[in-house]
């Protein structure tokens, strides 16, 4: 498998694995998120086994450029390429595309009430056993209660607001509405 930026022929491939993949409270304007890729400040990948064969999945990330850390903002895989090791091997190329940097993500914060409790508990449980480690810090993001995970280095509520100001601006930042929830 191979991480390839996404192109003319591969975006409408992202924009609707996007789409399908994140609730629309969770997703970024797709245009802010293309006019952060032209900023250097984000990469929309593709994961794919080769240029020419259809794409397995898409991660979309956020390099701090005043900092070491990189957020895994969207990572999704093709519900075709769910459950054969795809997602593996794709956090093992983001780790390997980011080595030496405070590598982060954000997931949905464990609830037992919330309609899809048990994706939520599959999908930490997936990211703990590849490498990623509980911060305990939570955060509310646009009204969506969050969990962060790293790459099993520190990392604390004001390094990741201060990620969102650098990347996305104070404004957008605010627009956000971040807080901790950590208590």
């Amino acid at each position: 498998m191979q991480v390839i930026p996404v192109n003319k022929q591969t975006l409408p491939f992202m924009q609707s694995l996007y789409k399908e993949s994140f609730p629309r409270s969770e997703r970024k304007p797709f245009s802010l998120l293309l006019e952060k890729q032209k900023e250097g400040i984000a990469e929309l990948l593709i994961l794919g086994e080769q240029p020419e064969k259809a794409p397995l999945g898409l991660m979309i990330t956020l390099a701090d450029p005043q900092s070491d850390i990189v957020l895994l903002d969207y990572f999704a895989i093709s519900p075709h390429s769910r459950g054969k090791g795809t997602g593996t091997q794709a956090l093992a190329l983001f780790r390997e595309r980011y080595a030496g940097k405070r590598l982060l993500l954000e997931i949905e914060r464990l609830d037992s009430s919330a309609p899809n409790a048990e994706e939520r508990q599959r999908r930490k449980q997936f990211y703990l056993r590849n490498d990623f480690t509980e911060t305990r810090i939570f955060v509310r993001v646009f009204g969506v209660e969050m969990e962060l995970l790293t790459n099993r280095t520190p990392l604390s509520f004001s390094e990741y607001v201060r990620l969102y100001e650098n990347t996305m601006g104070k404004l957008q930042t605010r627009l956000l509405h971040i807080t901790d929830i950590s208590t």
